[in-house]
């Protein structure tokens, strides 16, 4: 017996010492570089070991020549390495690639052996576009595993000087040493745009050598920036910097770049100023007198021909080198029908010319650019084509591209969003309005009846504004009646899941101007409950707020489309023979965020309830999340508030 379990005691010893050494090969398979960071960094996927940019701008035969060298080296840390085997390298005619060299590191016998990529696949990229000249390089990087290594080195020409790329100090994954070295001749003047780096310890150094200017930015060991659903634009968080050319020295001559609004704004109009020198064709011409006829004034006449571009020419991205910035000519547009935001603009202020009005050409960075145009008077500022109209001191901000959005509101992107509106040779810059949430309305009416164990209701909800623009953009897709009642079962739920609609009618379905109404009749099963004499039932039938509450363990601001309010009256029958026993308190919260309000009012045979809701916000840092969560939390109790009827 004593044997027998000496013998099983060594076999144990045995499997223990062989899984250990076991274990050791396993891990021995990785560098000590590898078991260092994945230690540091649990939850990264990888982690760059070093991001070197250079960029050497010099002038040559009277012009600038910059060119760019980006050197990234990353470790993987975990089996996602594979996925990441797959890379693309994009550039087009404004960065033209030079050389490129890329290669994987495989961790063998204690040492790092190097996989160089042999395959590179050039192809046009056409991403959302319908045709662009972007290109994209395509590899792989041979071996990639997790602990493996790889190595990005390649250069481009920057062929405008307006177009050199800002440089982050951050990204999806933590980075160990970001540097970035720029070198100019003593005759360029470049100054520098500081973005979200008051916080970082980046070193700074500048350096004069014989004609050269050398500066130097340095930051080590960065963490991951943690990406969230609903964050603002990366620029408004991750430190970056934008290099801005003023001016350079040639020949003797001083040429100006940028620098000033008004550099940026003279070579926008030297690329439209010469845009629609043609003759409309005469079915322009026509089109233009049919669908202004019997209109009253301009206003009305501008009203039309803007709600006619938007329903008739289809937006698609198609740009091409300068094509990016400059609009097609306004007959070639209304032939083909389809046209970008330039290309939409182009159209629109043809048309309105036709009519004897006068429209402006608009350049606006939509809400993802956090910049203004004095602080960043480059392309980088705007990313997008408008036209504005003037009328009795009020503009128009008149976004073609905006499909279904109501004459005199902006599109939602464009917001709050600075404006450079053109006047031939001159400029100004004006401000977009924010619409304000009462103009956002989603107006609920329900009456409801208890019969045998269900809720039985029907109701009007009427919406406007940009939600109604929203509906009409989803609605576009929904083309059976099953689908149809699919679609506002989701959308117009109370109470809970068991809700379904019966019967739908909808007026002025794609009307641009008038509210839109839907009418439907619906049953909610075993909604109420009744224990003897008493009967329970929740009206918060539609708990809206707590779909704007923020996860406390957020860590970057939310941003929402657009400012809104909710109204939702609902009217209860009380049964024959049953009188109200409980009735919740009433509620309201107010702050310059958000306003609630729910009240219970009893008359005659009805239990009127009645919530309203007021989101004034488009963004919330970290402290007014904290602030509405906590004024959600307290309506949140009320939502699970019932009332009580009692048999007579």
């Amino acid at each position: 017996m004593i044997k027998l379990f000496q013998l099983k005691l060594s076999k144990a010893r045995v499997i223990t010492y062989c899984l250990f050494l076991f274990s050791i090969t396993v891990y021995s398979q990785y560098s000590n570089e590898y078991k260092s960071y994945s230690s540091q960094y649990p939850n990264s996927r990888k982690v760059r070991l070093n991001q070197e940019i250079i960029i050497t701008i010099k002038v040559s035969k009277g012009q600038l020549d910059i060119k760019q060298e980006v050197v990234e080296e990353d470790l993987y840390l975990n089996e996602s390495a594979t996925y990441s085997s797959k890379s693309t390298l994009k550039f087009s005619s404004f960065f033209e690639l030079e050389k490129i060299k890329a290669s994987s590191f495989s961790f063998v016998k204690g040492k790092y052996k190097e996989f160089e990529v042999e395959n590179f696949i050039e192809k046009d990229d056409l991403g959302q576009s319908f045709y662009d000249d972007t290109k994209a390089l395509s590899f792989i990087y041979p071996n990639l595993k997790k602990g493996s290594k790889s190595r990005l080195q390649y250069s481009q020409k920057i062929k405008n000087p307006r177009f050199i790329s800002p440089f982050y100090f951050g990204d999806y994954f933590p980075i160990l040493n970001n540097k970035v070295t720029i070198i100019i001749d003593k005759g360029i003047s470049i100054k520098f745009k500081e973005f979200n780096t008051g916080k970082e310890t980046i070193r700074f150094s500048k350096e004069e050598k014989r004609k050269k200017v050398i500066y130097t930015w340095e930051l080590k060991n960065k963490n991951k920036y943690e990406f969230e659903e609903d964050s603002p634009n990366y620029k408004n968080t991750l430190p970056h910097i934008i290099p801005i050319i003023t001016s350079y020295k040639a020949n003797g001559e001083t040429q100006t770049v940028l620098g000033e609004v008004s550099d940026l704004y003279n070579w926008y109009y030297s690329l439209v100023k010469n845009v629609n020198r043609d003759a409309p064709s005469k079915e322009l011409v026509s089109l233009v007198n049919k669908i202004t006829l019997h209109k009253k004034n301009d206003l009305e006449k501008v009203k039309a021909i803007y709600y006619w571009t938007q329903k008739n020419i289809k937006y698609i991205a198609f740009e091409y080198a300068l094509g990016g910035f400059i609009p097609r000519e306004s007959n070639d547009v209304f032939r083909k029908k389809y046209g970008d935001c330039k290309d939409n603009s182009s159209i629109l202020f043809k048309m309105l010319e036709i009519a004897g009005i006068k429209g402006n050409l608009t350049w606006i960075g939509t809400r993802s650019i956090p910049y203004t145009y004095k602080e960043v008077p480059t392309p980088l500022v705007d990313n997008h084509m408008i036209l504005s109209y003037e009328n009795k001191g009020k503009t128009y901000f008149l976004d073609a591209t905006g499909r279904y959005v109501k004459f005199g509101m902006p599109t939602s992107f464009i917001q709050g969003k600075e404006a450079l509106v053109s006047y031939g040779s001159s400029f100004k810059i004006k401000k977009v309005p924010v619409i304000q949430s009462k103009e956002n309305a989603i107006i609920d009416t329900t009456f409801l009846k208890l019969v045998d164990n269900n809720v039985l209701g029907r109701s009007k909800t009427t919406i406007s504004g940009y939600p109604k623009s929203d509906y009409f953009h989803d609605l576009e897709d929904v083309n059976t009646n099953a689908k149809l009642k699919d679609f506002y079962n989701k959308k117009l739920i109370k109470g809970n899941n068991k809700f379904l609609i019966n019967d739908i009618k909808e007026t002025n379905k794609y009307n641009y101007d008038a509210d839109f109404f839907v009418n439907y009749s619906f049953i909610i099963d075993s909604y109420f409950r009744q224990l003897g004499d008493e009967l329970y039932i929740n009206l918060n039938l539609n708990k809206e707020l707590s779909k704007f509450k923020t996860d406390k363990k957020r860590k970057n601001e939310i941003e929402v489309d657009y400012k809104r309010s909710y109204s939702f009256y609902t009217v209860l029958e009380i049964p024959a023979n049953f009188k109200i026993d409980y009735l919740p308190e009433n509620i309201s919260v107010a702050s310059d965020l958000m306003n609630c309000n729910i009240n219970y009012q009893v008359k005659e045979n009805q239990v009127i309830y009645t919530q309203t809701i007021e989101l004034n916000f488009l963004t919330l840092n970290l402290k007014e999340q904290k602030e509405v969560n906590a004024q959600i939390k307290k309506i949140e109790k009320t939502y699970k508030e019932i009332i009580v009827l009692k048999k007579m």
